[in-house]
C-alpha cells in the first residue's frame, strides 16, 4: 500500500483532476541564471539613454589622445597604453575628467557594443577587455572612486540636507563605478564556472583580493553591507540599491563557493572529524522527483464538479477555515456512500468504497513491466499473482518503488526510545547509558539495531560537542587553531555590527517585497530607477511599470541568495556561526516577512514576467532599434518560451529554504509558524508544479502538523500522502500524530535560551573584542526588534484579514493556530519564567539550569571591589574559604 502512494506521486507527472494548474515547471536550481541574463539585470530600462553617454566619453578621449575612436582597431600594446591613461586619468581631482574617464572604462567593460554587430561579439569583446583591465589594476582603482563616494555621500554637509525624491540623477557617478566593479567580478565567475584557461591564474588571485581586506582594513562585502546599512537608516537614500546588492551577491558567491564548493567543504570537514561523506545531495534527488498535483481548492470544487449546485458550508472551528480540502473530503464522502448504495458489486474483494476514495486522490499506479489489460489491472491494482492465474514471466526492469530519501535517527531519538522501554520493561532508566540491553525482549533488540543502523551525525553535531567539552575544561581540552578560511574571515569581520546588517537586508527585502505597501516613512528602493521627468505617454508608463516590478524581482533575487549564501557556509564553518546569524534574522522578524512574502498568489508571481527582451542589454543597443510605440510595443512575457520567470522561482526557494533552515530543530520557531498560521500561506505554495519547491514546503508543513490538530490532518490527507512521499523521514517521529511530549511553551524558550548562552560563550572565547563591539553597536538595534517582535507576538493572533498590522507585515485569511486566550496565558507564563518578547533575560541565564553554559552578559562586566571588602579580604578568605568544607562528591 505503502509503495503505491508512493508510486503514484513519482510517475504522476499530469493528475487527472481538473484542479491542475499546468505541467511541470522546467526551472533547474543553480547558483546564478546565465551570464547574459546576470548582465542584463544590472541596468533598469530608464538607464538605455546613458549608454550613448559612454560611446561619447569613449570617443571624446579618443580625440584627445589622436587616436581613431574604434577599440578593434587598435593593437594589444596601445590598447593596454590607453586602458593605463585612463587609469592614470581616475585620479585627478576634477570630478568630471575623473568621472568622463570612468565611463569610458564602462563602455569597454561592456565590450564596446557600438563597433560590433552580434550579441556573441560583444560577449568575446568583454571577456577580453576584462582580461586587460583586471591585470592593470582597473578594479582597485574603482575601489577608491568607490570608497570617495561613500565618503562624499555620508559627509556632515551632505547629511545635513535631507535629500527628498531622489531619481535616477542623483546616482549617476555611483551608478557608473558599480556597475564597473559588478561587469568585472561576473565576468570572471563565469569564466572561473566555465573553466577557461585564460582566466585561471587571475580568478585565482581575484579570490584571493576578494577575502582579503581592503588597504583601508575592510572586505569589500563588509563595505557593500556598510552601504545598505547607511541606505536603511537614511544616511545616504541616493545610493542604488539594486547594483549594491547585485555586486554584494556575486562577490560573496565568487569570494566564498557556490553549491559545489559547499557539497565539497562539508565532505572535506566530516572525513576531518572522522564522519563518513554525504552520499546523498539534495539537489541532485529533487531533479528526480515528480511534481504533485496541486491540493483541491473550494472554487475548485465547485466550477469544476457542482457548477450549479448551491453548497452551504458547515460550520467549523477557526483553524480549520484554512482548509477548503474539508469540503473535498465531504463531498468524496457522500459520493463514496452514493455509489456504495447504487452498486457496491463493482468493487471487487471487501475494498471496493477504499479504492474508489483513494482513486479520487492518486492515479492507480501503472507497472510498466505488465501487459495486462485494463480490467485486470483494475481488479488486482498492485500486480500480486492471483490464485487462477498463473504469473506471466516477465525480464526485471527497474521500478523506482521506494522513498527517495533514506531515513535518519538521531542520537537523542535513540536515548528516549532505550528510556522509554526501560521504564516499560524494567521500571527504570539508566541516565548516560547509550547501549545496554539487559532485560529488555528481542524486539526492542530488533529496533535498536534498526535505530543504529540509520543513525546520523552530522558536522554540527561535532562541532557542538566540542564546544562542551571545551566548556566543561577549558584548561585539559585543546582547542584547535582557527582557520582563516573565507567564510572564517568573512565573519570576523562583520560580526561587530552582524545584528545592524541582517536589519538592513530585512528591510530592502520587504521594500521589494511585492505584498508590501508603500509607505511615507519606508526606504526608497525606487531611486535608481525613476526618471526625472515621469513619463506623459500610456506607452512610457507601462514601460516604467514594467521596470519597477521587473526592479523589485532583481533585489529580492539578490538579497535571499545573499541570506542563504551566508547561512549555509557560515553552519559548516561552525553552526555556532550560523546559529549567531539566524538568531539575529529571528529578531529582526525574518519569519513573518517570508511569510508575508509567499501570501499572494505564488502561481501568478512565478509565471510573471516583467522584461521586454528588446530593452535587455545588449540588444537595446546592437543593430537597428524598433520604435517601441503602439502596436510594435511587445510585453516581454510574450517573446520568452519558458512559462515562469527563473529570478522568481529562484526567489521562491530561495526564501523557503531560508526559513527551512531558521526553524528546522527549533520548536519555538516552530509554533511561531503555527501562530502567525502559515499552512494555508505555505499550501497555496504547492500549487506551483515544482518538485524542489513543494519539498521545503512541504518539509515546512511536515514541521507544525502536529501542532495542527487532527481534524486539519483529517482534513488534509493528500498533503500528507505527500510529505510521507517525499521528506525524508525520521525514525520514531511522529510528526502524523501529534503525540508531541515536550508541549510546555517554557521549555521551547528554555532551549532558545540555551542556544543564545552557547553563542555568546562561543563568541567571547574566540573573538573577544568583536563581541564586546557587537553587544555595543547592536544592544539599541535588537532592543527596538525584540519590542517589536514582543508587539506583534502579543498584539496579533497571527497574521490577520485584510490590513496590515502594526508592524506593516501583511495579513492573511484563515488559519490553523491557536486563539488569543491561549496565547496570553502562554506570554504571561513566558514573562514569569524570566522571557520577554522572545528574547531571553539575564536573570534567566543565572539560573542553575543554566549555570553549566555560562553567559558573556555577567562574564564581561567589570565588578568595583569595596575598600571595605579590600581592607577585610584575609579574614572573608579564612571564613569563607579555609574554613568551608566542600562535598566535591556531590556537587
Amino acid at each position: 500500500m505503502l509503495s503505491s502512494i508512493n508510486n503514484s506521486f513519482e510517475q504522476d507527472t499530469h493528475d487527472a483532476d481538473a484542479n491542475c494548474d499546468g505541467p511541470d515547471l522546467d526551472f533547474v536550481y543553480a547558483d546564478v541564471d546565465g551570464y547574459q541574463n546576470e548582465i542584463a539585470e544590472l541596468y533598469s530600462y530608464t538607464e538605455i539613454s546613458e549608454f550613448q553617454m559612454n560611446v561619447k566619453a569613449f570617443e571624446d578621449q579618443m580625440e584627445l589622445y589622436d587616436l581613431p575612436p574604434n577599440w578593434q582597431k587598435q593593437d594589444p600594446a596601445a590598447q593596454r597604453g590607453i586602458v593605463m591613461k585612463l587609469v592614470d586619468q581616475l585620479e585627478v581631482s576634477d570630478r568630471a575628467f575623473r568621472m568622463q574617464a570612468a565611463r569610458c572604462i564602462l563602455y569597454l567593460a561592456q565590450g564596446c557594443w557600438a563597433e560590433v554587430q552580434s550579441d556573441e561579439e560583444q560577449h568575446q569583446i568583454t571577456r577580453d577587455n576584462v582580461l586587460v583591465l583586471h591585470k592593470l589594476g582597473v578594479f582597485a582603482s574603482f575601489i577608491d572612486l568607490l570608497n570617495m563616494e561613500i565618503e562624499s555621500a555620508c559627509s556632515p554637509d551632505i547629511v545635513a540636507v535631507k535629500i527628498t525624491n531622489v531619481t535616477l540623477v542623483d546616482s549617476t557617478d555611483i551608478r557608473v563605478i558599480l556597475s564597473v566593479l559588478y561587469i568585472i567580478t561576473e565576468t570572471i565567475r563565469d569564466e572561473r564556472e566555465r573553466g577557461s584557461e585564460d582566466y585561471k591564474d587571475l580568478a585565482e588571485s581575484f579570490v584571493q583580493d576578494i577575502n582579503s581586506p581592503l588597504p583601508d582594513g575592510e572586505l569589500l562585502a563588509v563595505k557593500l553591507l556598510g552601504m545598505i546599512t547607511r541606505f536603511c537608516s537614511g544616511a545616504a537614500p541616493q545610493f542604488p540599491m539594486k547594483k549594491v546588492v547585485l555586486l554584494l551577491w556575486k562577490v560573496s558567491l565568487l569570494g566564498l563557493g557556490g553549491m559545489d564548493v559547499l557539497k565539497n567543504l562539508k565532505n572535506d570537514y566530516r572525513l576531518k572529524v572522522g564522519l563518513e561523506p554525504i552520499t546523498e545531495d539534495t539537489l541532485e534527488v529533487t531533479k528526480c522527483m515528480r511534481a504533485s498535483s496541486p491540493p483541491a481548492t473550494a472554487t475548485d470544487i465547485l466550477e469544476n464538479q457542482y457548477p450549479k449546485r448551491n453548497f452551504k458550508r458547515s460550520l467549523m472551528k477557526q483553524r480549520f477555515l484554512d482548509e477548503p480540502e474539508q469540503i473535498d473530503m465531504e463531498m468524496s464522502g457522500n459520493e463514496g456512500q452514493n455509489n456504495a448504495n447504487n452498486g457496491s458489486g463493482n468493487g471487487g474483494g471487501g475494498g471496493g468504497n477504499g479504492e474508489e476514495e483513494l482513486s479520487q486522490y492518486y492515479r492507480p499506479y501503472d507497472d510498466p513491466s505488465s501487459s495486462a489489460s485494463s480490467t485486470t489491472s483494475t481488479a488486482n491494482p498492485n500486480n500480486q499473482p492471483s490464485s487462477t492465474q498463473a504469473p506471466v514471466a516477465v525480464p526485471p526492469i527497474q521500478i523506482t518503488a521506494r522513498l527517495p530519501w533514506t531515513p535518519k535517527v538521531r542520537q537523542k531519538d535513540i536515548d528516549q526510545f532505550l528510556d522509554i522501554s526501560r521504564n516499560k520493561f524494567i521500571g527504570y532508566s539508566l541516565i548516560g547509558d547509550h547501549e545496554s540491553l539487559a532485560g529488555l525482549p528481542q524486539p526492542i533488540h530488533e529496533g535498536f539495531k534498526t535505530l543504529q543502523r540509520h543513525m546520523y551525525l552530522s558536522l554540527a553535531d561535532m562541532q557542538i560537542k566540542k564546544e562542551e567539552d571545551i566548556a566543561r575544561n577549558p584548561i585539559s581540552t585543546h582547542e584547535d587553531e582557527i582557520k582563516l578560511t573565507p567564510a572564517e574571515v568573512l565573519y570576523q569581520a562583520i560580526l561587530p555590527n552582524l545584528p545592524q546588517y541582517m536589519i538592513a537586508l530585512l528591510k530592502v527585502l520587504l521594500a521589494a517585497s511585492p505584498t508590501s505597501k508603500s509607505k511615507t516613512e519606508s526606504i526608497n528602493i525606487m531611486a535608481d530607477v525613476l526618471p526625472k521627468k515621469m513619463p506623459l505617454t500610456a506607452t512610457q508608463s507601462t514601460k516604467l511599470t514594467v521596470d519597477i516590478g521587473r526592479h523589485k524581482e532583481i533585489i529580492v533575487k539578490a538579497v535571499s541568495a545573499i541570506i542563504l549564501l551566508y547561512l549555509k557556509h557560515f553552519k559548516i564553518n561552525h553552526v555556532y556561526q550560523f546559529e549567531f546569524m539566524s538568531q539575529h534574522l529571528v529578531f529582526a522578524n525574518c519569519i513573518p516577512l517570508v511569510l508575508k512574502f509567499f501570501n499572494q498568489t505564488i502561481t501568478e508571481y512565478v509565471n510573471t514576467k516583467n522584461s521586454i527582451p528588446l530593452l535587455d542589454f545588449p540588444s537595446c543597443v546592437i543593430g537597428e532599434q524598433p520604435d517601441l510605440s503602439g502596436d510594435s510595443f511587445v510585453y516581454g512575457g510574450e517573446m520568452s518560451d519558458k512559462p515562469y520567470s527563473w529570478r522568481n522561482v529562484f526567489s521562491c526557494i530561495n526564501l523557503l529554504r531560508i526559513l527551512n533552515k531558521l526553524i528546522k530543530w527549533k520548536h519555538s520557531r516552530v509554533m511561531m509558524l503555527v501562530v502567525f498560521k502559515s499552512a494555508p500561506i505555505l499550501k497555496k505554495t504547492l500549487k506551483v508544479r515544482h518538485a524542489m519547491m513543494q519539498l521545503y514546503v512541504l518539509k515546512l508543513l511536515k514541521m507544525q502538523t502536529k501542532y495542527l490538530g487532527r481534524q486539519w490532518r483529517k482534513s488534509n490527507m493528500k498533503t500528507m500522502s505527500a510529505i510521507y512521499s517525499k521528506v525524508r523521514h525520521r525514525l520514531n517521529d511522529d510528526w502524523a500524530f501529534g503525540n508531541d511530549l515536550e508541549s510546555r511553551p517554557w521549555d521551547f524558550q528554555a532551549e532558545e535560551c540555551t542556544l543564545r548562552a552557547c553563542v555568546d560563550r562561543f563568541n567571547l572565547r574566540r573573538y573577544p573584542e568583536a563581541t564586546q563591539k557587537c553587544g555595543n553597536n547592536g544592544t539599541a538595534a535588537q532592543n527596538a526588534e525584540n519590542a517589536q517582535q514582543s508587539n506583534m507576538m502579543a498584539g496579533n493572533n497571527g497574521i490577520g484579514n485584510n490590513g496590515s498590522d502594526v508592524n506593516g507585515y501583511g495579513n492573511n485569511g484563515g488559519g490553523g493556530g491557536g486563539n488569543n486566550g491561549g496565547h496570553n496565558q502562554q506570554q504571561q507564563q513566558l514573562n514569569d519564567y524570566g522571557v520577554e518578547g522572545g528574547f531571553p533575560s539575564d536573570e534567566i541565564l543565572t539560573h542553575s539550569d543554566f549555570a553549566f553554559f555560562g553567559h558573556s552578559g555577567w562574564w564581561d562586566r567589570k565588578v568595583e571591589l569595596t575598600d571595605y571588602f579590600k581592607a577585610n579580604y584575609a579574614v572573608w578568605l579564612e571564613e569563607e574559604v579555609y574554613n568551608s568544607q566542600t562535598d566535591w562528591d556531590a556537587l
